[in-house]
């Protein structure tokens, strides 16, 4: 047991965490891996979920990597990240890939991998904003010293990710908005941000009505309506409300699932369904909800313990764009939320999201990691202190 702590360190708790949202992943993801077959045929499962457990892994192996290094030095890469994000953002919205009718993809030239610059900006963005709360605590109601320089990047990024993918600019933007306030910033600037957001998000779809090319627009447009009309039927939803009936509170059991055949994206962004119809309440849907909620509050454990204000902005600002997330995938597989297309994070299946959901858990990790260890040194010292008086009295 020792020799396990001592390479890994920070906390045993999200470690678990972890470890049991990949075991789900895993288990839903073989169960749903039959979809995939049939919509790229000559394929085969084994394919698909040796493909996502090697994702996973690789996720596990970067979370451990991650979690040992120094979280100071994640502070000096956030610079980095966000220049990097900002024109990977611009190419998207230009030159991006299409799938499922939004450009939200670069293809990686020569190897042909996809991936989605948003989960990587949302990433650079809060940990640029963790280091400028961090870095100015003693002006921090000053509009023009403090708020103004947090906005500038919060803006650009969230207006590159709106016109292909409106969820996750709202919740990357609400992430934004809580972190901010957790740093002290004025409650008047913070409701100025969200008015302002409010107006520009208003605006930017009431132009897009008015021309031919409405773009993503006219999607949001739909599902809004379809989701406030409970007399209209929108089949993603009938579907996974279904899966979510018949599973009930205990479950069909796992790979019986039927609807997962006929639910679209029942792999990423109805995952969630799913593993209720296989699982059920008790075993499913109620333990996944509550792995998100320990994050939560562990996260909350470590702005608690921390001694210093970056690593402390750093692990809530993170955790808190997981669980947002988490929360807006499960609210749409029970038709509380309109259909949004978030995958639910380190359990859908998927390269991108997977991978950077897995790299900010280990700066989680980081950052408990490095409380640890603060604190032992504060141990020694105190002991040391304590031998030198000892001796002195002597």
């Amino acid at each position: 047991m020792l020799s396990i702590r001592k390479y890994f360190g920070g906390d045993r708790i999200i470690w678990a965490v972890i470890i049991v949202l990949s075991l789900y992943s895993l288990l839903a993801v073989y169960s749903t891996a039959g979809i995939l077959v049939y919509r790229n045929p000559g394929s085969s499962p084994t394919y698909f979920i040796f493909r996502h457990a090697m994702f996973l892994m690789a996720g596990f192996l970067l979370v451990y990597i991650t979690h040992l290094v120094p979280y100071k030095y994640f502070s000096r890469l956030s610079q980095l990240m966000v220049v990097m994000a900002i024109p990977l953002l611009i190419i998207t919205l230009f030159f991006g890939k299409s799938i499922n009718e939004a450009n939200r993809w670069l293809e990686v030239p020569i190897i042909g991998l996809t991936f989605q610059p948003s989960d990587f900006a949302k990433l650079a963005l809060i940990m640029y904003l963790a280091r400028l709360l961090s870095q100015r605590q003693d002006e921090i109601k000053d509009f023009y010293k403090s708020f103004l320089p947090l906005i500038i990047p919060v803006g650009i990024i969230c207006l590159l990710i709106l016109p292909e993918d409106l969820s996750t600019a709202m919740i990357l933007l609400g992430t934004s908005v809580i972190l901010m306030y957790i740093g002290r910033i004025n409650t008047q600037h913070l409701l100025l941000l969200l008015l302002g957001g409010a107006i520009i998000i208003g605006s930017y779809i009431g132009i897009s009505m008015l021309m031919d090319n409405q773009g993503r627009v006219g999607t949001w447009k739909n599902r809004i309506e379809s989701y406030l009309d409970k007399d209209s039927e929108n089949y993603q939803v009938e579907q996974a409300k279904i899966a979510v009936a018949r599973g009930g509170f205990l479950g069909k059991f796992p790979g019986n699932s039927t609807q997962r055949n006929v639910l679209p994206h029942s792999y990423s962004d109805f995952i969630y369904a799913v593993i209720i119809e296989e699982y059920g309440l008790l075993l499913g849907g109620i333990p996944i909800l509550l792995m998100y909620l320990i994050l939560l509050y562990r996260a909350g454990v470590l702005v608690r313990k921390s001694t210093r204000t970056f690593p402390a902005f750093l692990a809530v600002g993170l955790t808190i764009g997981l669980v947002l997330q988490a929360m807006v995938h499960m609210a749409v597989s029970v038709n509380l939320f309109p259909v949004t297309g978030q995958p639910l994070p380190l359990v859908s299946m998927g390269g991108t999201s997977l991978i950077l959901t897995s790299l900010s858990l280990g700066m989680i990790l980081s950052v408990s990691r490095g409380i640890q260890q603060q604190k032992l040194q504060m141990e020694a010292g105190v002991a040391a202190e304590d031998i030198i008086t000892e001796g002195d009295i002597e």
